[in-house]
């Protein structure tokens, strides 16, 4: 075979560098084209189950910022959440819930006046009461006898966790001690370890929605510890105190 042959067999055999450059970044869009769903899509809320089932972390808007999800009772899924969120793992993870009665189950609320419970929920409010026996995923809260529970006031993430069945673990879609995000393209680099981000658009205009969900321990009856201030706060402590819970 003669030298210009011998050229053309191996041009034809191997593929110029430009289009394989070319073809990685096609592939790496697509990807993230797949990976990225609208909440307005009709399948979204049975895609985010089955990725809850599989145990995959998710990332999903709730009624305050973006946050991270998976199977609150699935140990592998939690861990992978610690890692993603690169989180201490002595620090506890609040889970959400669809209803009330859903947190009763999960956590021992019994104490807590049921108007108490619709007043402040849903709502951008984390409830920390004592775990239930039924909650035994050590992973999820490593040491603690208490739990944070969140019911969302957003449709979306209500319907996934009415769907799922099950309790689901949820923290804010950021690093730790990174700024919590309002839209998805905030946390972009953390897609590629997730199962899906389920896109529901900007999440309010203030820089104040950023403070995420307020959050009170009601776990000794009579008493409240405001553990973070976050968005709700004097709306939560005017509600507590209308049924005779004050400062502990």
């Amino acid at each position: 075979m003669c030298f210009f042959n011998r050229c053309f067999v191996i041009c034809a055999k191997v593929k110029p560098l430009f289009l394989l450059n070319a073809t990685t970044r096609f592939q790496s869009t697509f990807a993230m084209r797949e990976t990225v769903i609208r909440t307005t899509n009709a399948a979204a809320v049975q895609k985010a189950v089955h990725f809850l089932r599989q145990g995959k972390v998710i990332a999903l808007p709730t009624d305050t910022v973006y946050g991270l999800a998976c199977s609150a009772v699935n140990k592998k899924a939690v861990r992978q959440l610690y890692v993603i969120k690169e989180r201490d793992e002595l620090k506890p993870v609040a889970i959400c819930v669809a209803t009330i009665q859903d947190l009763k189950h999960w956590g021992e609320a019994d104490h807590l006046q049921e108007e108490l419970l619709h007043e402040l929920l849903p709502g951008a409010v984390t409830i920390v009461v004592r775990k239930s026996s039924r909650l035994n995923n050590h992973e999820l809260v490593p040491g603690e006898s208490k739990i944070g529970i969140r019911i969302t006031n957003s449709e979306f993430i209500q319907d996934v966790c009415a769907a799922f069945g099950s309790p689901v673990a949820l923290t804010s879609a950021n690093k730790s001690s990174s700024q919590s995000t309002l839209n998805v393209r905030e946390f972009k680099n953390l897609w590629h370890q997730l199962g899906a981000v389920f896109d529901g658009g900007q999440l309010g205009q203030s820089e104040k929605q950023r403070a995420a969900s307020t959050v009170i321990d009601l776990s000794v009856p009579g008493k409240y510890t405001i553990i973070r201030a976050g968005v709700a706060v004097e709306k939560t402590i005017s509600v507590v105190q209308k049924y005779n819970i004050y400062p502990d």
